[in-house]
């Protein structure tokens, strides 16, 4: 088995690895990134460019459907789904080649193939490329997996995860997704606008809970409107086989019938294949990789980023937690902060959120404030015909510091950029306000709504005063 050594390995080509890979090669050190699939990881590969894909279909799907509202007449509207599904893998691809292309150019190796720790110094690789790695300093960023659950398992057929759904070539004419979270809803809002009657089956009490009340009662009445079947409170016992499709055993409730169901109930942490016990690397609960701000591990020169550190699951994420390990790798002092990291649902309509709910500030102990503008009052939402949702700002009365921000609607996820900046740079609600807002645009709805935090609306009726 041939040996190399390298400044820096990583292990794992998503995000988070690939990001780490190229800002550590530019400082100038060598650098080799492991993985046992296709670059790009789950990201690229099964997760967020193929799902917006097949959204983007669904979007123009949508407008044809709905043309006449603009005057446009379409007749015999069609669509054949094994082609959007060529689409989305034809997408893929090139995203690919081309990472592929920047690794290199940038001096990176890559090594394809199982990696598993000999020592806290050394890896060795297994697969394509058989390698013994010795390494000064190691990334991991080896991500996470669909949870499987034991009581209905996938065959990957009929019974699907985010995975393998991804694959099928045909429709089922009725789709149960168990899981209301943020996969299951964009699966769902994808699915409905092609036709496919949905059910969502959700153990909590809402969907989508953890983006707070607002935005989970205002997706539960676009889903309403959308003819998709929400049932909360509802505990799946498990999935059979029957000769018309399948059978969702519920507790205590009636059995719901479906061609296909999907498993979105969350993502297994992927740490146990590491021999993390080789290294020393301690390992917490469901397999997370505990790390300090540094994104170090509790081993000198071991770093862990992305989903397998267990915060906040988000690509983005990965790829900022990537930069900060691999400057501390390399010498430079960098920190993470997560304040200010947006989130981003692709439901239609759109879902984003930055910073506290209103609910969350008010549990910090915050005098909060909350400025909300429709986007119904919005000129160029009605220009568009698109003015379902809202913009809300989160504030502190006492500072006016801007604690958060959430938003529903056409362009989300563009949107909530603007609140990002605002704040992971602690400005106030004046800040908002005092900022000249190009019109029309739907931006302008942050400007309304630091309006209404500070009860001093321009386009909206205002409180009445008490003298």
């Amino acid at each position: 088995m041939e040996r190399k050594k390298y400044d820096i390995a990583i292990i794992g080509a998503g995000p988070g690895g690939y990001v780490a890979a190229i800002k550590a090669a530019q400082e100038g050190k060598k650098v080799c990134l492991i993985d046992k699939g296709h670059l790009g990881g789950t990201c690229l590969n099964v997760g967020c460019i193929p799902t917006k894909t097949l959204l983007a279909n669904a979007s123009v799907m949508q407008k044809i459907m709905h043309a006449e509202q603009y005057g446009i007449f379409v007749k015999e509207v069609s669509f054949d789904y094994e082609k959007m599904k060529m689409r989305k893998d034809n997408v893929v691809e090139k995203i690919r080649k081309s990472l592929e292309g920047l690794l290199l150019s940038n001096g990176i190796e890559i090594a394809r193939g199982l990696a598993e720790f000999l020592s806290p110094k050394e890896i060795k690789v297994k697969g394509e490329h058989n390698l013994l790695i010795q390494a000064d300093d190691i990334i991991i960023a080896t991500g996470s997996e669909p949870l499987d659950i034991p009581a209905f398992p996938c065959d990957h057929k009929k019974i699907c995860n985010s995975t393998s759904i991804l694959e099928i070539t045909s429709l089922p004419k009725t789709l149960a997704i168990i899981g209301g979270g943020y996969i299951g809803c964009e699966f769902a809002s994808l699915f409905s606008e092609l036709g496919v009657r949905v059910i969502i089956l959700e153990a909590l009490d809402s969907i989508v809970m953890a983006q707070g009340p607002s935005i989970s009662e205002s997706l539960t009445a676009a889903f309403k409107k959308r003819k998709i079947d929400v049932q909360t409170g509802v505990f799946v016992e498990g999935i059979e086989d029957v000769p018309e499709g399948l059978h969702v055993r519920l507790k205590g409730k009636p059995a719901v019938y479906c061609d296909m169901a999907l498993v979105a109930v969350g993502r297994k942490i992927s740490s146990d294949k590491l021999g993390l016990e080789k290294a020393g690397v301690r390992v917490g609960e469901k397999g997370a990789i505990p790390v300090n701000e540094k994104m170090e591990t509790n081993v000198p020169g071991i770093y862990a980023i992305g989903d397998v550190t267990g915060q906040f699951m988000l690509a983005h994420v990965a790829s900022h937690q990537g930069i900060v390990a691999a400057a501390q790798a390399i010498g430079q002092d960098a920190r993470m902060h997560y304040n200010a990291v947006p989130a981003v649902i692709f439901t239609m309509p759109e879902i984003a959120t930055v910073g506290m709910t209103y609910e969350m500030a008010v549990q910090e102990g915050y005098d909060a404030a909350v400025g909300k503008f429709p986007f119904q009052a919005l000129g160029k939402s009605a220009a568009a015909i698109e003015t379902e949702g809202f913009a809300q700002v989160i504030v502190d009365r006492k500072t006016g510091q801007i604690l958060g921000a959430q938003v529903v609607g056409h362009e989300a996820s563009t949107l909530i950029a603007e609140m990002g900046l605002a704040i992971a740079n602690e400005l106030t609600v004046e800040c908002i306000a005092d900022t000249i807002h190009a019109h029309p645009t739907v931006a302008e709805a942050w400007l309304e709504a630091a309006l209404l935090a500070n009860d001093t609306p321009i386009h909206f009726p205002p409180k009445i005063k008490k003298r």
